[in-house]
């Protein structure tokens, strides 16, 4: 009885993870359109979906802002019956609808964010509502470990990697042992992963990359990559922090109206006069990298994906950094291939090893990130290069910061809910 609320969450799960990620790539595509019908539209679209994104946060659901891994960091700190109703905050059905709305009209806006951190928390909701919903008579069932099950059945239906699920809630979200809940764990990545794919088939994020006739020495490359990554998406993460430290200074609504329409036309503005793979996840210049002949880039469109979540995630808006920290990675590993005019397949590993790296810069989960990137791409050839790449990138990022970037932002919000909390109760 008491695995049993894990098996229906993790279906209801599964179910909302295709749901969403069909009206994500709906918007990715309308964002398409409007570019193939007039560019210059995204001088008024992208505003306004900016506008109506966070509109939709700040009156109906503050923590529904941003990526929402960590707010589920913080529900599993804050899960014990003193803090009951601060976690009702951070996970509810009302953030599960807000959390959806805001990341759909931010990626029609062409919003440089993923949906794989909002899938994260709308798991780790849906897991908290059906623990709630059980009757009283019903064997008792860990908070803690249902909202942790949760996330990682979130991210494995989000990305279709189960292992990747399992690795991130170890390496991540972990402060109890894992052999208190590991049946659960297992049992509900396999079931939100098997109703996910039993809409969407058994894809992969990505696909096949050629890895026949790697060099030996790239391992160098591969190295080379990972510290500029790594210490990439560390810098970013940092940059994204100072911004909200800035932005906590602002004393009327309407100077937080100016930055999001700023940068709305920040980002049109690159997009017009620069290039418009700046909008967007960056699924697409993933793939292009991988599996075309136009795999090099320019140096400019790194700093442009790098920027990217920049002016998009601190909005305040709702949006993951997940899939965006992949494709910057992928772009410095495709930037460094073309300088040292690499093979397809060497080029191939170095945008892989970009995107472990850049993604661990920022989560500082070099294992989560490695298995990812496999799982996504089903090249267990160069497993040690990825984790190689994983660990380096986690050196270098301490140099920036010596916590991640979802650290940060769980303690902020930890201690944001309890000083509002201490207020309501005076």
């Amino acid at each position: 009885m008491q695995a049993i609320p894990f098996w229906v969450a993790s279906l209801l799960t599964g179910l909302a993870a295709v749901l969403y990620s069909n009206l994500f790539a709906l918007m990715e595509n309308g964002t398409a359109w409007i570019i193939r019908h007039g560019i210059a539209w995204l001088f008024l679209v992208t505003p306004v979906c900016f506008f109506v994104a966070w509109w939709l946060v700040q009156r109906y659901a503050p923590y529904a802002r941003g990526s929402g891994i960590p707010q589920v960091m913080a529900s599993i700190e804050l899960a014990t019956p003193r803090y009951n109703a601060m976690v009702n905050r951070l996970l509810s059905l009302r953030i599960i609808v807000v959390k959806v709305l805001s990341s759909l009209v931010m990626a029609l806006g062409g919003g440089v964010i993923g949906r794989e951190g909002p899938t994260i928390q709308v798991a780790g909701a849906i897991f908290r509502k059906v623990n709630e919903w059980l009757p009283a008579w019903w064997p008792k069932v860990s908070k803690r470990n249902m909202i942790m099950t949760g996330a990682a059945a979130g991210l494995a239906a989000a990305f279709n990697t189960p292992l990747g699920g399992i690795v991130f809630a170890v390496e991540e979200l972990t402060r109890t042992h894992i052999s208190y809940f590991k049946t659960a764990l297992f049992t509900a990545v396999i079931i939100a992963g098997l109703t996910a794919q039993g809409f969407l088939g058994p894809y992969l994020y990505l696909g096949y990359p050629d890895m026949n006739g790697l060099s030996g020495s790239i391992f160098f490359g591969v190295a080379l990559v990972a510290a500029v990554a790594g210490l990439a998406g560390a810098a970013m993460s940092k940059g994204i922090l100072k911004i909200f430290a800035w932005k906590a200074r602002f004393r009327f609504a309407r100077h937080q109206v100016f930055f999001v329409v700023g940068c709305a036309l920040l980002l049109a503005g690159a997009a017009f006069f620069i290039d418009e793979r700046v909008l967007g996840s960056g699924k697409g210049l993933m793939t292009t990298a991988l599996f075309t002949t136009g795999k090099y880039n320019s140096w400019y469109l790194s700093l442009l994906r790098i920027g990217g979540p920049l002016v998009s995630f601190t909005t305040g808006a709702s949006g993951g950094v997940f899939a965006p920290a992949l494709s910057a990675g992928a772009s410095i590993g495709a930037t460094f291939s073309g300088w040292l005019h690499l093979t397809a397949a060497n080029t191939n590993l170095l945008v892989l090893a970009g995107m472990v790296a850049f993604l661990t810069g920022v989560t500082r989960t070099p294992f989560t990130s490695a298995i990812l990137v496999l799982e996504m791409t089903d090249r267990h050839n160069v497993i040690f290069h990825l984790m190689l790449a994983g660990m380096i990138a986690s050196l270098v990022a301490m140099v920036v910061d010596k916590h991640s970037f979802y650290d940060h932002l769980k303690v902020q919000y930890m201690r944001d809910i309890i000083k509002q909390d201490e207020k309501a109760t005076v």
